[in-house]
């Protein structure tokens, strides 16, 4: 491609080092799609001769035939992908490929190519993040009344239903989804045609080309529009905050899958056994969810500070921009379909869920709000004497509805009998009307609404 400057060709690990063909190979779809978008301006420009516009466009086709057929290259002497392409075509139709290069470079090639991928990409995350809110919603649906305690600094806080506690994850996801709607509309602007850094004297057709391949407009500042990754790091940011979500959702399945907690049962076919302990039942998939958001953080600092010191335009240090995240995409999606597979068939015990909830004090707060509203009690009153209430409880090994009334009044005389009605969890949970509460009602709102925003019929 560039030997006419060079009287000996590279040494082999300057070959090695040199050479993206071993991953940016996976961009073939959009390294035709730009090509055919590219030489078809070309030809209604009159730049390139049309018969040659014909052939390259139908050559093209040939080759990503032969792709899509599994034929994909790995010659390190042809570098990437954009020079592999280039070179079948050549193959296959002669020295009228040669024109195909007219008018463009490999630097505003490839940030064409790596912004149609991560765009394909963006779509497919969206995909999954669906899928799982839609899991997440139907579980949510069929427990909107089932108890469990709510905890901070995992103790045992106030009681909440088991659908409120999955629609906070439908929440979280709705942010994530933003976030890669977001990314998406600011990438999709078409950096062909800035050539290698300054432009191109010819009478190309920017506009064209941008509206052939899907996007909204052309980049509007050559030297940025070859040295710019901003798209790949939204998406990578976008993506490590996702992973963190899934993450939290797979550290509390870990956690509630264990004996001490006991609240779920994953099924076998999200669980793994134990080469010495035939009783093991793991969470792996959980786990590795888990692990996968320390990967996909990292992969988004690597390109970070891969980026930090680069000059105008390209550097040959960006051709490292795409392993982390073709590495970030892949353990996302894969974590995203684990984590709906288990959300999906997870059994919930809600018998140990409501046991936790009526054996950690958790209505300590209802107490305090009935000597607010029914006593006239300011609060940080109302806390002390709860407070009292829960340490006799605690002293008398009983639950706080089961202590006498006599112990109570002992504690102070407003706690009537009348008190003990907010104790039981069922109530404590209907009590939390407030929009966005854990009341089933709302719970039953929320399912409602989100159903309508994922297009779900039922």
């Amino acid at each position: 491609m560039w030997g006419g400057r060079f009287a000996g060709g590279p040494a082999a690990v300057m070959r090695e080092i040199n050479a993206s063909i071993g991953f940016d190979k996976r961009m073939w779809r959009q390294d035709v799609a730009g090509s055919i978008a590219h030489v078809d301006m070309l030809g209604r420009q009159g730049i390139v001769p049309s018969t040659d516009a014909a052939a390259i466009r139908d050559g093209l086709g040939r080759v990503r035939d032969g792709y899509a057929a599994g034929d994909l290259p790995d010659d390190p002497a042809l570098e990437d992908i954009h020079m592999a392409t280039e070179a079948r075509l050549a193959d296959d139709i002669g020295p009228a490929a040669g024109r195909l290069h007219t008018a463009r470079s490999r630097n505003d090639q490839v940030a064409t190519d790596f912004r149609l991928w991560v765009r394909d990409a963006i779509d497919e995350v969206d995909g999954g993040l669906a899928a799982l809110q839609k899991v997440l919603v139907n579980r949510a649906g069929e427990h909107a009344d089932s108890v469990m305690p709510g905890f901070t600094h995992l103790q045992a806080a106030q009681p909440v239903t088991l659908g409120h506690h999955l629609m906070a994850y439908y929440e979280m996801l709705a942010r994530d989804r933003s976030r890669f709607s977001d990314a998406r509309e600011r990438l999709n602007e078409c950096p062909l045609g800035s050539a290698a850094l300054a432009g191109t004297g010819f009478p190309i057709d920017r506009v064209a080309t941008a509206e052939a391949l899907g996007f909204d407009r052309p980049t509007r500042n050559s030297l940025d529009a070859v040295s710019d990754r901003d798209f790949a790091l939204d998406y990578l940011t976008a993506a490590a905050t996702c992973s963190v979500h899934l993450s939290r959702l797979a550290e509390e399945l870990v956690l509630w899958a264990s004996q001490p907690f006991g609240f779920v049962t994953l099924s076998d076919a999200w669980s793994t056994g134990s080469s010495i302990m035939p009783q093991k039942r793991n969470p792996d998939a959980a786990e590795l969810v888990r692990g996968h958001a320390g990967r996909i953080a990292g992969a988004m600092v690597s390109l970070f500070v891969t980026m930090k010191g680069l000059p105008l335009a390209y550097s040959k240090d960006m051709q490292d921009d795409k392993p982390p995240l073709f590495e970030a995409h892949d353990l996302l999606a894969l974590s995203l379909a684990a984590m709906t597979g288990m959300v999906e068939s997870v059994a919930f015990r809600t018998d140990r869920m409501r046991a936790a909830a009526e054996a950690g004090f958790a209505t300590a707060t209802d107490l305090a709000d009935w000597l607010v509203r029914e006593r006239g009690v300011p609060f940080r009153e109302a806390h002390h004497i709860v407070g009292a209430t829960v340490k006799a409880a605690e002293e008398a090994g009983v639950a706080l509805d089961a202590l006498p009334l006599d112990r109570l009044q002992a504690i102070d005389p407003r706690l009537s009998g009348d008190a003990r009605a907010v104790l039981a969890v069922d109530a404590s949970v209907a009590s939390r009307t407030s929009f966005g509460g854990t009341a089933p009602a709302q719970v039953r709102d929320r399912v409602t609404e989100a159903k309508a925003v994922l297009g779900m019929t039922s």
